[in-house]
């Protein structure tokens, strides 16, 4: 496969990956970043731990989907992410739930 190839491949899973996010976005509450992941659930519950001094986040969601191109399935029942660095959770509006038609 040559680079022009990969590039295409991975453009065409990347806009996949939107579609797909546009049509199940308005059934979850929350939008949840790590460093490593974007996900979308309708239950999250972030806690702050201590261990030896250092202090990192424990996200449990529920009813997720993950923002991953190369993963088979992005529906998952629920998550667990252990990280050290910054979360975000957002709830959604009423407004950002309803992505623009194309």
């Amino acid at each position: 496969m040559s680079a022009e190839e990969l590039e295409k491949y991975e453009t065409e899973m990347e806009l996949t990956l939107y579609r797909e996010y546009r049509d199940v976005v308005s059934i979850f509450k929350y939008v949840v970043e790590t460093d490593r992941r974007f996900y979308l659930c309708n239950q999250v519950d972030v806690r702050a731990r201590t261990e030896n001094g250092d202090v990192f986040f424990e996200v449990s969601m529920t009813d997720a989907w993950v923002w991953d191109m190369y993963r088979p399935a992005r529906f998952a029942k629920s998550v667990k992410v252990l990280t050290f660095k910054d979360v975000n959770v957002e709830e959604l509006s009423e407004q950002e739930i309803q992505p623009p038609k194309s």
